[in-house]
């Protein structure tokens, strides 16, 4: 565990240029552009020939099926929008800082998935009445935790039968890239990005809990390493904004010209629609309400806001944002916040975007 005094290590850097956060100007579209939408890669992106491919389902189900993305494509069809949100959004932003993807507040994008349900492929294996869980085995492997493994995750047996759970082999109209998990991923709406297992390969039901090392292990709200932790599952609310004006290349502190501006930004919860979206100019000490948008893209894309702002006049601001859902979960630790955590999970610091306004002309 670093000190907060500490900088980056070269293992973090290293696992920063191999993933991505989306830009944050990037929330100017509704749906994010494949090249734009935050990436985490655990292991090695696998090399996947599609026409040798194969989706095997197994365990404790009447009839077994092996599929190629051929017969996938061919089964009923299904499109949705989605945002999806790395659990370890704003990592960095805990003190002390744990070690791992250094993220800030991008680790996230909205794509629109194309696919098929699972429901329907499960229930034509016939799922046996004794079964718990149904484990999802990606191709991605390596190690962690010293553990030799491949990428695995377990959805409850009424999790993974939810409508809108799919296999998805298209993203944004176009086929899956190899970096988002071609030739099928999962996707499973409302919930934090790592239970979307990409270059999926295997579903298996079991008559007991998954005890894979990214679900016993890893991905778990602890307070310390003794505490067995409780699972991270859906995404706590989380509103994002546009930076205004124009960015000093090192800082990222904003240039922005005296004037009445209109901030937006995007707001987003797995609990289901935003509520509200509270907006600081003064590094928190007074919020007002946004404008929350009315959904346009489904129940499981991020929803826009805006709020009119004219600064006092020309100095220094900290623009903040926070959200707050339906279902009465707050950004801001209402009802309850998970706190700092051994694997930096679900950080609900807002994003502070320092602005400098100036003269006009």
């Amino acid at each position: 565990m670093p000190d907060e005094a500490d900088g980056v290590t070269m293992e973090e850097l290293q696992l920063a240029t191999r993933n991505h956060g989306m830009p944050v100007e990037a929330l100017n579209y509704p749906l994010t552009p494949a090249g734009l939408h935050y990436l985490l890669i655990h292991f090695d992106i696998p090399a996947v020939d599609s026409q040798t491919w194969r989706l095997d389902v197994g365990g404790r189900v009447a009839r077994p099926r092996s599929l190629t993305i051929t017969d996938l494509r061919a089964r009923p069809q299904m499109t949705a929008a989605v945002t999806m949100e790395c659990a370890g959004n704003g990592r960095a932003l805990f003190h002390p800082r744990p070690l791992s993807q250094p993220w800030l507040h991008e680790a996230v994008g909205t794509a629109e998935w194309t696919g098929t349900p699972l429901a329907a492929l499960l229930e034509e294996a016939g799922v046996d009445d004794d079964a718990v869980e149904v484990v999802f085995t990606g191709l991605d492997r390596g190690l962690d935790g010293g553990i030799e493994q491949q990428y695995e995750r377990a959805l409850s047996v009424a999790d993974a039968f939810r409508p809108e759970v799919l296999l998805a082999y298209q993203m944004n109209g176009q086929p899956l890239l190899p970096q988002h998990g071609a030739p099928l991923r999962l996707v499973t709406p409302g919930w934090y990005g790592m239970t979307n297992v990409k270059w999926l390969a295997a579903i298996t039901v079991l008559d007991e809990p998954f005890a894979g090392y990214q679900q016993q292990q890893v991905y778990r709200l602890r307070r310390d390493s003794e505490d067995p932790g409780v699972p991270v599952s859906r995404m706590r609310p989380r509103a994002l904004m546009v930076p205004p004006g124009i960015p000093d290349f090192y800082t990222r502190r904003r240039l922005v010209p005296e004037g009445r501006h209109t901030l937006t930004g995007r707001a987003w919860s797995g609990w289901g629609d935003i509520a509200s979206v509270g907006v600081s100019v003064d590094d928190g000490r007074n919020w007002e309400h946004a404008r929350v948008e009315p959904r346009d893209l489904g129940p499981w894309a991020w929803q826009a806001w805006t709020f009119e702002w004219e600064p006092s006049g020309p100095g220094e601001y900290l623009l903040s944002c926070q959200a707050q859902d339906a279902a009465g979960n707050s950004q801001a630790g209402e009802p309850e916040s998970p706190g700092w955590n051994v694997g930096g999970y679900a950080n609900p610091a807002p994003q502070r975007v320092p602005v400098t306004v100036v003269v006009a002309g």
